[in-house]
């Protein structure tokens, strides 16, 4: 922590400085300048509060040099985190990435969430994704089928072996979210919803935090901070896009460059979505293969049986011919399936 003292500071207000930070365990490097006076100080900046230091007289400005998370932080470990499940799926570090695919909403019509699932796995994919309970903008829009939407899911996981990733909303429904799923998801409207990221931090499942519409990278990894603090160390990262200026032609604009971000200053896994990113299904696969070079450990994909009649966000869907043939090429970039050599061998 650097603390610099106003021009006119006297040898009183600098002292009663340097004995505040001794008092709380900082060691004290004191730089005199021509004109300003420098404090550097070494210690835990969890054991003081910086608006406290602000305050006390001659002080001018207070700088932390290491960044506020530190359970999500790179120096917090020498590895990256690396998820494994117990049907063998890892996903961060340097494992391949994962592909998690499926509807907005889970709906009313199962056999249309069991023909994705079914096309998910044939297509090497490793989650299936769907909506049980959706936050919606309006109150007038379908909300999800609740348990039902999970039941669903359930069955489609028995049926095709693939892990459910699935959104909670509130901490009641938490236990009963991850009675069904074996990924339970923050939406962007949740992020800073501090009393949810707390609970999920009890739970014993892992947990998939989607960053918020005008989050930034900071705020989004102090969000994962609060999960690891009260003791879930498994989160993986959601990219999903951030508000801008310009929405005529994207929903969001898909903040690709914080993948090495990310990766530079945390530990963490992270995935992108270019279905909420970009809200047009013809920018998922050129996104999603701009996420995956910059470093992505997976991609969420909406894919829909007929996305012209989804209850929710079917402009940004693939149907599951356009799934399968992005999904062929996505696997070819990433090495994971030669599909193509596979069907005539």
């Amino acid at each position: 922590m650097i603390v610099v003292m106003e021009p006119r500071a006297t040898e009183a207000q600098i002292s009663k400085v340097e004995e505040y930070l001794i008092s709380h365990g900082f060691k004290i490097n004191l730089n005199r300048g021509e004109v300003l006076t420098v404090i550097a100080a070494i210690g835990d900046k969890r054991l003081i509060n910086g608006h406290a230091i602000s305050s006390l007289e001659g002080v001018h400005d207070v700088k932390f040099v290491q960044e506020p998370y530190k359970l999500a932080a790179k120096q917090a470990q020498d590895h990256d985190t690396v998820i494994t499940f117990p049907n063998g799926v890892k996903i961060g570090g340097l494992e391949k990435p994962v592909l998690m695919v499926g509807p907005c909403s889970v709906e009313q019509e199962y056999e249309g969430l069991l023909k994705v699932a079914i096309a998910a796995k044939e297509m090497g994919c490793d989650f299936l994704r769907g909506g049980a309970f959706k936050p919606r903008t309006s109150p007038y829009d379908f909300q999800g089928l609740e348990e039902k939407g999970l039941q669903y899911l359930a069955r489609a996981r028995e049926a095709t072996g693939l892990l459910v990733v699935t959104e909670v909303m509130d901490t009641v429904d938490i236990p009963l979210v991850e009675k069904y799923a074996d990924v339970l998801q923050v939406g962007a409207r949740n992020m800073q919803n501090f009393k949810l990221l707390k609970a999920l931090g009890q739970c014993k499942k892992p947990v998939m935090l989607k960053r918020g519409g005008a989050a930034s990278i900071r705020e989004f990894l102090l969000a994962a901070e609060h999960i690891m603090y009260h003791g879930n160390p498994n989160v993986i990262l959601c990219e999903r896009g951030i508000k801008s200026f310009d929405d005529s032609f994207t929903r969001n604009t898909l903040d690709i460059s914080a993948v090495p971000v990310i990766r530079k200053y945390s530990h963490l896994p992270i995935i992108v979505d270019p279905s909420h990113g970009t809200g047009k299904r013809y920018l998922i696969e050129p996104m999603g293969k701009a996420a995956l070079i910059a470093g992505a450990h997976g991609l969420m994909m909406e894919v829909h049986h007929d996305p012209d009649h989804a209850s929710s966000d079917g402009a940004q869907s693939l149907t599951i011919e356009q799934f399968k043939e992005v999904t062929r090429r996505l696997n070819k970039l990433i090495g994971r399936i030669d599909y193509d050599n596979k069907m005539n061998s």
